[in-house]
């Protein structure tokens, strides 16, 4: 008998003692967890944004119509504020926004961006071929632009394979030394985005195509009924916000500086309010046609663009 009072208070013990540790162990990763899960803060990091008048070269790489040319120029010259659509929502109005960042990196001094259209340079002949690599391949192409006061802009075509195209990204920027201008060699500003029609639209190019994964949902109709085009502008869009406000690395954005999330980036997927994974929010939808857009450009053009970060309200910011 008095064995078993015995085991039965050993074994009371056991359990008492397992309980306090489990007990431990969980608030333990309870904590671990809170602190993992905290959200990273978009920073400003104390480096130069693009400021004063810049123009926007566009490098064609391989076929495009003139009519795909026309999308993205026409989109382009809708961001300057001067020339602005008298239809709303407009790019003019969603570009503002970009001035924020501005007040927020240097409060004592008024500093502005001013974006125009520049020249557009043809490669038909696929000069490098039709197999690039970003770190070689593009900036050799982003350097035939301008290289003073210039974002070089790479737009290639759909039967152009990019190392990491898809898998990894649907375009990129960057910077890149410029040659000797008045005996100073400076950087410029480049932008790379490929037309994913026919590679990965679904990744690239939604929601104007069946997404690869994630929640399925019925493709949108394209605003001006070209999947690839109106896709390269929502990624174009997106990749300048990132250039102005991050052109060297140093500029705003959250997370690792090799992976950084950046204006538009920090807001994947969110085009209007009411978004959710799957779901690109409660879009404008043309009576006419039936495409969905969030934006109005000039000559009748309407694009779809990504939220982008507010710093000031630490939220996406969307048009409609």
């Amino acid at each position: 008998m008095a064995a078993f009072a015995s085991s039965y208070l050993l074994l009371q013990l056991v359990l008492l003692i397992s309980l306090f540790y489990f007990g431990s162990a969980a608030r333990s990763l309870a904590e671990t967890s809170d602190q993992t899960q905290q959200p990273i803060l978009f920073q400003y990091h104390n480096g130069p944004l693009l400021t004063g008048k810049f123009s926007i070269n566009l490098i064609w790489y391989g076929k495009f119509k003139p009519s795909q040319r026309a999308i993205v120029s026409d989109f382009i010259t809708s961001l300057s504020t001067s020339s602005p659509s008298t239809n709303q929502p407009s790019v003019a109005t969603w570009w503002k926004s970009i001035e924020k960042y501005y007040h927020l990196s240097n409060a004592k001094k008024t500093s502005s961006l001013s974006l125009s259209l520049g020249n557009q340079i043809l490669d038909e002949s696929y000069s490098l071929g039709k197999s690039l690599s970003v770190g070689e391949h593009i900036k050799q192409l982003a350097a035939k632009g301008g290289q003073s006061n210039a974002i070089n802009v790479v737009l290639t075509s759909s039967d152009v394979l990019i190392d990491g195209f898809c898998s990894s990204k649907c375009g990129t920027h960057g910077s890149s030394k410029s040659s000797f201008i008045r005996g100073k060699s400076s950087k410029f500003a480049y932008i790379w985005v490929g037309n994913s029609e026919t590679q990965c639209p679904g990744q690239c190019a939604w929601p104007f195509h069946q997404p690869i994964y994630g929640p399925q949902s019925p493709p949108l109709v394209a605003p001006n009924n070209d999947v690839g085009l109106d896709g390269m502008i929502i990624n174009l869009a997106g990749l300048l916000a990132g250039t102005v406000t991050n052109p060297f690395g140093n500029g705003f954005y959250q997370g690792p500086k090799e992976a950084p999330l950046e204006a538009a980036s920090a807001c994947p997927g969110v085009y209007a309010k009411g978004a959710y994974p799957g779901y690109a929010g409660d879009l404008l939808v043309d009576a006419t046609t039936g495409a969905s857009y969030n934006a109005n450009g000039l000559n009748g053009k309407k694009y779809l663009l990504p939220a982008l970060f507010d710093p000031s309200t630490s939220s996406c910011s969307t048009l409609v």
